[in-house]
């Protein structure tokens, strides 16, 4: 992640929100396929002796992570190689609705921060951001505050009728783990599988997308999803 020069600031503070133990170390589960991210991630967390650091590579180990060992805060990031992101923060919920969710993207799009706040997540890092917002995310979240790096606030802040224009700001994030994954080319049987749903919701929440996005077919639903870089 590269340096900015604008700081980053929590957003408002999470109501009822309650400050993690102290004394006690902060757990944190990074859930991302990268191993590179691991390193720089486990590098600079380094210097803080009360964070300790799980990691797991894609959704379904986060789970299984999740549920063997509960950490006080998740990094996740949203384009994990089999299903997103957004479903594992969905599963994570639906397991321990209290659960302190950051996600993290190589997309810096103001609709990505936006659903993941939606879809339960206590922030939002862009790995192109200033590395120090990783840092400050953690431990705002720690202290039961929502984080979102200054510029991207003052994005979703101030952008208006922009940000209603943008197609994928008319999706959920369900429609957009779904959009993501016909972008990946799974068949629908197959997304059906990964996200835990009938085969008629998946193809009924398809039709849906495409009179919501405007477009006649599938293969136009999968070529939005890889001009948006969701695949």
């Amino acid at each position: 992640m590269k340096r900015t020069a604008t700081a980053a600031r929590p957003v408002a503070p999470a109501i009822g929100a309650t400050t993690l133990p102290e004394g006690k170390p902060t757990r944190v589960l990074i859930v991302d396929d990268h191993p590179i991210v691991i390193s720089g991630c486990r590098a600079l967390l380094a210097s803080d002796p009360d964070i300790v650091i799980t990691t797991a590579a894609d959704a379904e180990s986060g789970e299984a992570s999740f549920v063997a060992e509960p950490p006080d805060i998740c990094l996740i990031d949203i384009n994990l190689p089999s299903v997103s992101g957004f479903e594992l923060a969905r599963r994570i919920l639906r397991r321990n609705a209290s659960a302190r969710i950051i996600m993290f993207s190589m997309n810096d799009d103001p609709v990505f921060a936006a659903r993941a706040i939606e879809a339960g997540a206590k922030g939002y890092v862009s790995k192109s951001g200033d590395p120090d917002d990783l840092i400050v995310a953690i431990r705002e979240v720690a202290k039961g505050n929502v984080f979102l790096p200054t510029s991207l606030a003052q994005s979703l802040a101030f952008a208006g009728p922009s940000f209603g224009s943008s197609r994928l700001a008319r999706l959920t994030p369900r429609e957009i783990e779904i959009l993501r994954l016909l972008g990946t080319g799974k068949s629908l049987s197959e997304i059906a599988w990964l996200v835990n749903a009938s085969y008629k919701t998946v193809a009924n929440t398809s039709s849906l997308m495409r009179q919501k996005l405007g477009v006649r077919s599938s293969a136009e639903l999968v070529r939005l999803a890889i001009e948006s870089k969701l695949a």
